[in-house]
């Protein structure tokens, strides 16, 4: 089994991560001195080109930036304000890839303040086969105190900023009851790997129309495989309605997206326009079909396989959060030219963009660093784009209005519930409206929090 690349190594890459051996593309009357190979400026040279020939705010990057600086200040000093997501690392130092508590442990939480004013910390989501299912965390449970600190408002996030500069956490944790915290244990929890996690599917029924349920945490290359699979099951259980669970999907590969789009709605052919890509003036604006889109992904099944497993409905339920970013936004998005879009949750994260790794594939290589830069803008079939502060959901749904947190498949879940309520509720009310009100504090899942640039 694979395991899982952090958020930043792998997920922010939206087309295919690859390297490109850039060389100097720089005039000669630029004026600039030869500095020394191996040296700062040396190098500082090299990310100034390549983010000249690919950046897509390359006309927004200052003229005579400080060559002197430390590679990462200079990075930094390049960026557009507009630039969230944009980063760059050493590949020979492990300290300046970014850092996050899912990826090293395996495991995410909400501060919240309920409407008696109580502070609660609550477990949102813990990845099958990490470091913190093995040490006994389960999404539900309360966290009490974090290395022996009780959790507060005011001290949420120093604790959480603190924690990915460790490689082991002691918790408190225990169970919600009667709006209380019962059952209190500590839970030591050790820096490691989490396994790739799998798509987990469930069938319910109602009524005799029978509803899909597919969670899908991130779009690796690779998962055609897995995705034909849960749709050919569909297909032959007889599922009318799906409902597609991307509240904490940061993202991944566009052509797995484009795979599982291709598996939904009807009136789609190999030929139908998928995506647009639209960069500076070097990179132009490119089209892609559906067929091309997932051909990018050389292991993937091509379209004419995945359309036979097509369940060819009308319109998708999908579930968000302010965690679902990148590819998972771009399948709201580009799902919406072909059919029907009701989207449930919160709003997501806002990343309409697009991007690969840029890196010195010269033998022997001579800089180590690697850019990971916003290359492209996305847009769908329609010309549609431009969701930089995110997609906001139709049906606006509180997560966190219900405790304690449910699992993710159980029909009484609260964005699952509303969903299913949608569907086989005659009346046109969501079912989403809850009279508790709760205030959510901090989220440790920020995926863009950690990047240090």
């Amino acid at each position: 089994m694979k395991k899982i690349k952090t958020f930043f190594k792998y997920h922010l890459l939206l087309i295919i991560l690859i390297g490109i051996t850039v060389f100097s593309c720089r005039d000669a009357e630029d004026g600039l001195p030869d500095f020394p190979e191996g040296s700062t400026e040396s190098k500082n040279l090299w990310v100034q080109d390549s983010m000249r020939r690919y950046y897509y705010w390359a006309d927004q990057m200052p003229a005579k930036p400080d060559y002197h600086l430390p590679v990462k200040d200079f990075f930094k000093s390049l960026l557009s304000p507009q630039d969230r997501f944009s980063y760059i690392v050493d590949t020979n130092d492990s300290s300046t890839y970014p850092r996050s508590i899912r990826g090293m442990y395996g495991f995410d939480y909400a501060v919240l303040q309920l409407a008696s004013g109580e502070v609660v910390t609550a477990i949102k989501l813990v990845l099958t086969n990490s470091p913190a299912m093995n040490a006994g965390l389960k999404r539900g449970m309360m966290i009490k105190k974090i290395n022996g600190t009780t959790i507060t408002a005011s001290n949420a996030e120093q604790l959480t900023s603190s924690l990915p500069n460790q490689t082991v956490i002691d918790l408190t944790v225990g169970d919600w009851e009667n709006n209380t915290i019962v059952n209190e244990k500590n839970i030591t929890v050790y820096y490691g790997y989490s396994l790739e996690q799998p798509i987990n599917s469930k069938i319910f029924e109602q009524a005799g129309k029978k509803t899909g349920y597919l969670y899908i945490y991130d779009f690796p290359d690779g998962m055609t495989q897995n995705l034909n699979q849960k749709f050919s099951e569909f297909k032959a259980a007889g599922v009318q309605e799906l409902i597609l669970d991307l509240r904490y999907n940061y993202g991944g590969s566009v052509s797995s997206a484009a795979a599982l789009c291709s598996l939904i709605p009807s009136g789609i052919s190999a030929g139908s326009q998928f995506i647009t890509f639209k960069g500076n003036k070097n990179g132009g604006e490119v089209k892609r079909t559906f067929s091309q889109q997932i051909a990018y992904d050389p292991n993937a099944l091509d379209f004419n396989t995945l359309q036979a497993n097509s369940l060819g409905l009308n319109k998708v339920y999908i579930l968000t959060s302010s965690s679902t970013a990148s590819a998972s936004e771009i399948v709201i998005n580009n799902l919406k030219p072909f059919m029907q879009v009701i989207q449930l949750g919160e709003k997501t994260l806002g990343k309409d963009m697009a991007g690969f790794a840029i890196e010195d594939k010269r033998k022997p290589k001579k800089i180590s660093w690697q850019i990971h830069p916003v290359i492209y803008k996305v847009f769908n079939a329609n010309g549609e784009g431009g969701y930089s502060n995110g997609i906001a959901p139709q049906i606006l749904v509180d997560e966190y209005s219900s405790l304690p947190l449910l699992p993710l498949d159980e029909s009484t879940e609260t964005l699952l519930s509303s969903a299913l309520h949608k569907i086989y509720s005659k009346s046109s009310n969501g079912g989403s409206v809850s009279d508790q009100k709760v205030k959510v504090l901090f989220q440790s899942d920020n995926p863009f929090a950690g990047i240090a640039r």
